[in-house]
């Protein structure tokens, strides 16, 4: 699927300047600036297993909990 999108004159004189060559798409320059924020940092991926070890141990509460327990 193909679809049109409507960026401003500033936007366009970004995507310009950061164009690695003359012929490089607008298409192309979107996907490295978001492939950039897809990559998870090694410090994430840390974070995130030691998230999945507290919900295996039941070291979580739910909102319920922390409400209870706050009295709200």
């Amino acid at each position: 699927m193909v679809t049109t999108i409507q960026v401003s004159n500033k936007l366009i004189e970004v995507l310009k300047k950061r164009k690695a060559y003359n012929k490089e798409s607008y298409e192309e320059i979107i996907w490295d600036l978001l492939e950039d924020t897809m990559e998870l940092s090694e410090e994430t991926k840390r974070r995130i297993e030691s998230a999945k070890k507290d919900i295996k141990t039941g070291r979580v509460y739910t909102h319920e909990q922390i409400k209870k327990e706050l009295g709200l």
